[in-house]
């Protein structure tokens, strides 16, 4: 036979051709090039929370490239940089001459990758999945066959350097060693920044010969079918402590391998087919609880593909999803891969209430609540600076907390620079949702509750009394710049020029948005403490909302017509976060609604991934269904990638959850205190379609089917032993069929 070519190298143009068009599977007819432009726009993404897995689908040399985001090092030690890098990599070596009929599949709602070719005659079928009930990672391989599959398995740590190089380029120290007996690979890497220990375990079941190489790899012979089951952990612990301790002593030097080796027994005990009835139950019964039938079947799994990313990347107990979710090929990650809280991190979890995936936000929740302690320094620092006249007495008896831009899995800090102290109410928005769609108790009590009174408790203290204002006295739109016309100069040395003021739309809308929260939870729970009391007295006073000559919500105080301070064009439009994540911008002030149409219209439809979905959750919050989905478009056309990740450029993962939470929106909205359905269906899904568990506030379960632009069945299920709600289509109550669940 001749030998296999191109089969590895594939062009853009070969890829996009061989993208199949269903709305639940991602099909690729050859294998994601074996490099990082490979890893970015072909690679299938899976995971499992814990940790993230790429899957190129290389028949002769297949490439599993595993992400763990607590696994850091550092190009650069200033302001707290971390880097989360390249975790992990995994061979199987096979010798292939030919494919015939390749086929590479993800499947969105199962979360299982399918590699299938033939050779030599012998059809070959690959199945990748990363259970979260079992926490493993389980390849299987068949042959059609008997005794054709043979390949060797090695696992590889990539990036090594000794410790202790100087040579400027930061913390990189990382070296591993290889052991195992002689069914189990075992590779523990050291790594220098913070002492992490980090471990990969492997093990091969199959019916044919199984045995050790000289060079540590498991080789495989005479088999028809094998299942490769691989389990890995570190010695990171999410605490307080991780954020408050310096970095020798964040982590205990605990030996992960004793845990590891538990997983890996417990899955290999369980076998293929139970983990794979496992994984699908769990995986396959969050997927399936929305479904959406529209026109455009390309847009209905882009929206799917939204919630599959945030499934596989943010569960209970794993750390949350950062820039690139849970994966991470790079040795120097964009941005060190952090969890930006300029709007980046909230964007990840925009969609997780209003697409039924609330137990998605509690790993964000839970590092939130491990960061809080080690924030009430900066909480300090920043009001002393700023109001020094209104800190308290004691900064550790405050329940007080703060957050800036840049949050690691091992460092938070405060706001400052080019951003107000507003990150943190946009923050505190999505335990708000998280009350709002679920009405969880336990949630209420351990960290909805903590969070925005804590949040206010800060924030009640960052204004100052101006003009019969109450004014946050540093202010700062994030990441505007001071420059006439907002052009940033790179080749200045230095920091870049951000505008900073008293005041601007971005810090007072989310100080409203916070403390307005406050009042309503201290309602439900019968409080009236000091800082219950000192919003009571502020909140009417923080004029969150102004509109300039040109007709727009001024982004700053100052400002008389629109664009006139900073980039008009600017990819964040943070003067607008009170219509979007936020409730302040809604339909009982059309004033507010044609003003924040203005400046959306000035601000442009060109830009980044993310900012374009940020654009498109707006325009819904409008009512432009055809304007959001214009912008659906183009995101999709111009910032998507083939294996449908987000461009911002590079890959960023908030763009395809923005993106997700905007065709929510489109479809069903419940911010103004009525279920709104359909409130921005655009003319090109007008015709016909339908929806079913989009969630609602006040614990409702929406489905609803349509046609010619108006509802014909509406379904409403209360979760939460609510009453009946109100439903309406364009204003107007709707009629619905209603029971409780």
């Amino acid at each position: 036979m001749q030998k296999m070519v191109c089969l590895v190298v594939v062009t853009l143009q070969a890829v996009m051709a061989g993208l199949a068009r269903g709305d639940e599977t991602l099909t690729f007819k050859a294998p994601a090039e074996d490099s990082m432009r490979g890893w970015e726009r072909e690679s299938f993404p899976i995971g499992n929370g814990w940790f993230g897995v790429n899957v190129f689908g290389i028949p002769e040399n297949e490439r599993l490239q595993i992400s763990d985001n607590a696994v850091v090092t550092s190009s650069r030690t200033e302001n707290g940089r971390r880097n989360t890098t390249d975790a992990f990599e995994i061979r199987l070596k096979t010798s292939v001459s030919s494919t015939n009929g390749y086929s590479r599949t993800l499947n969105i709602s199962t979360g299982i990758v399918t590699v299938r070719y033939s050779d030599g005659g012998v059809d070959f079928v690959r199945e990748y999945f990363a259970s979260y009930p079992d926490r493993v990672l389980v390849a299987h391989w068949t042959a059609s066959r008997k005794g054709a599959l043979e390949f060797e398995l090695t696992g590889e740590a990539p990036f090594l350097h000794p410790f202790g190089d100087t040579t400027g380029k930061g913390l990189r120290g990382r070296t591993a060693e290889t052991g195992g007996d002689g069914e189990t690979i075992d590779v523990l890497q050291r790594l220098e920044r913070f002492g992490i220990l980090w471990d990969a375990q492997m093990r091969v079941l199959t019916d044919g010969r199984c045995v050790r190489t000289e060079a540590g790899a498991l080789k495989v012979t005479g088999a028809t079918e094998a299942t490769v089951i691989c389990a890995f952990g570190s010695n990171y612990r999410l605490s307080p402590r991780v954020f408050s301790e310096p970095d020798a002593k964040k982590l205990d030097p605990i030996d992960p391998r004793p845990d590891v080796r538990r997983l890996l027994e417990s899955a290999v005990r369980k076998g293929f087919a139970a983990l794979r009835r496992n994984h699908v139950k769990d995986f396959g019964g969050m997927m399936g609880r929305v479904t959406l039938d529209i026109p455009d079947k390309g847009e209905q799994r882009f929206f799917q593909f939204g919630r599959y990313l945030l499934v596989s990347a943010s569960r209970p107990g794993t750390l949350p999803a950062n820039l690139q979710g849970v994966w991470c090929a790079h040795e120097d990650s964009p941005w060190g891969n952090g969890y930006w809280h300029n709007i980046n991190v909230q964007m990840n979890y925009w969609p997780a209430f209003s697409c039924n995936l609330a137990e998605c936000f509690e790993a964000y929740a839970a590092m939130n609540a491990a960061f809080r302690p080690a924030t009430k320094g900066a909480a300090w620092d920043f009001v002393k600076s700023h109001t020094p006249e209104s800190l308290p007495k004691d900064k550790d008896a405050s329940d007080w907390w703060c957050v800036g831009t840049g949050v690691w899995p091992y460092h938070a800090g405060g706001p400052g620079g080019h951003s107000g102290p507003g990150t943190g109410g946009l923050t505190t928005k999505c335990f708000m949702d998280w009350w709002e769609f679920t009405h969880d108790g336990r949630a209420l009590r351990k960290y909805v509750w903590p969070t925005l009174h804590g949040m206010a408790d800060f924030l009640t203290r960052c204004v100052v009394e101006t003009n019969g204002l109450y004014l946050s006295k540093f202010s700062a739109s994030p990441e505007q710049i001071a420059t006439p016309g907002g052009k940033w100069n790179w080749k200045k040395p230095g920091s870049p020029p951000y505008y900073v003021t008293t005041g601007c739309a971005f810090d007072q809308q989310m100080i409203w948005e916070n403390n307005n929260d406050v009042l309503k939870l201290a309602e439900i729970l019968g409080t009236n403490d000091s800082v219950v009391a000192t919003i009571r007295r502020q909140i009417a006073k923080y004029d969150p909302i102004q509109i300039g000559e040109s007709g727009q919500i001024k982004e700053y105080r100052e400002e008389r017509k629109y664009g006139e301070i900073g980039a008009p064009r600017h990819r964040h439009i943070s003067q607008l976060v009170g219509l979007f994540p936020g409730t302040l911008i809604n339909a009982t002030k059309p004033e507010w609604m044609a003003a924040a149409r203005y400046s959306l219209t000035e601000r442009g439809d060109e830009s980044t991934g993310w900012a374009l979905a940020h654009r498109l959750c707006c325009w819904a919050r409008l009512g432009d269904g055809d304007h959001a989905r214009k912008l659906l478009v183009e995101l999709m056309t111009h910032r998507m990638h083939p294996n449908l990740w987000d461009v911002h450029p590079p890959f960023q993962i908030d763009g395809n959850f923005g993106a997700t939470a905007g065709i929510a929106e489109m479809l069903l909205q419940s911010h103004a205190g009525y279920v709104d359905v359909l409130p921005a269906l655009p003319s090109a899904w007008a015709a016909k379609g339908s929806f079913a568990g989009l969630c609602a506030r006040g614990v409702y379960e929406v489905g609803c089917t349509w046609c010619d632009g108006r509802p014909v069945k509406v379904t409403v299920v209360s979760k939460g032993g609510g009453p009946r709600p109100d439903v309406r289509f364009r204003g107007q109550p709707c009629p619905f069929d209603f029971k409780v669940k």
